[in-house]
């Protein structure tokens, strides 16, 4: 069943803002403009590396991520499958393609935009955006979209949002605390990971459990066992 135009319709407008935010980020790294400036003294002041950061930062990890993000695509397509519901394989090949997609567009922006590492790494370049941000944003984002389908209690959903959210940001705040990754990195990699997860938020949107044979003769008027005569 096609996603609503009403669901639709926040990530159709949103896409676009993302991409300018990235682009205006990528920009101002690529130009040294006004924004390194406020990065490089707001990474001044947040830096401070311990052992919480080092832990919250390996969330992005890929030996992490990973099989979260593998566990969560196994279980929506057993469900899926197991349900009936028409091309249940879809929503999970979006996922694993959002995850696959991560190096596919991080390497090369690392490569061009060539940005040096904060003072508390060696020195190197390529640390715009953040890879690890990027992948804890897309395996837990992917994981929290397509078992959201599955779920049908409210708090259990709500639950599984607000832990995704504490995730994505640990590992952010991980990455900056520690000094990996300066600011702008990571939210560059935020914008980056949207766009990923709305594709895959568009692919889930279009499958649904088939509808039962006693729901479409309700729907048609025709009377069921349950209600016609005996």
């Amino acid at each position: 069943m096609p996603a609503s135009p009403s669901r639709a319709l926040p990530v159709v407008i949103g896409l676009p803002v993302l991409l300018l935010l990235f682009a205006l980020i990528t920009w101002q790294v690529l130009a040294d403009g006004p924004l390194i400036g406020v990065d490089e003294r707001l990474s001044r002041a947040l830096v401070h590396p311990d052992r919480l950061s080092e832990l919250l930062a390996d969330l992005g990890n890929v030996q992490v991520a990973v099989p979260v993000l593998a566990a969560a695509l196994a279980y929506v397509a057993w469900q899926g499958r197991a349900g009936g519901v028409d091309r249940w394989w879809l929503p999970p090949l979006a996922g694993a393609l959002a995850l696959v997609l991560v190096p596919a567009l991080v390497a090369p922006l690392k490569a061009w935009t060539d940005r040096p590492g904060t003072p508390a790494v060696p020195p190197a370049v390529g640390y715009y955006p953040s890879g690890h941000t990027a992948t804890a944003v897309v395996a837990y984002g992917a994981a929290t979209l397509l078992l959201l389908g599955p779920l049908r209690s409210p708090a259990v959903r709500r639950v599984l949002v607000a832990l995704c959210a504490v995730l994505v940001l640990g590992a952010s705040y991980g990455l900056v605390r520690r000094g990996y990754h300066w600011p702008l990195d990571v939210v560059a990699s935020w914008c980056l990971g949207a766009v990923l997860l709305a594709a895959v938020a568009l692919v889930a949107g279009r499958t649904a459990p088939p509808v039962s044979r006693s729901t479409r003769r309700s729907s048609s008027g025709t009377p069921s066992s349950s209600n016609g005569p005996s």
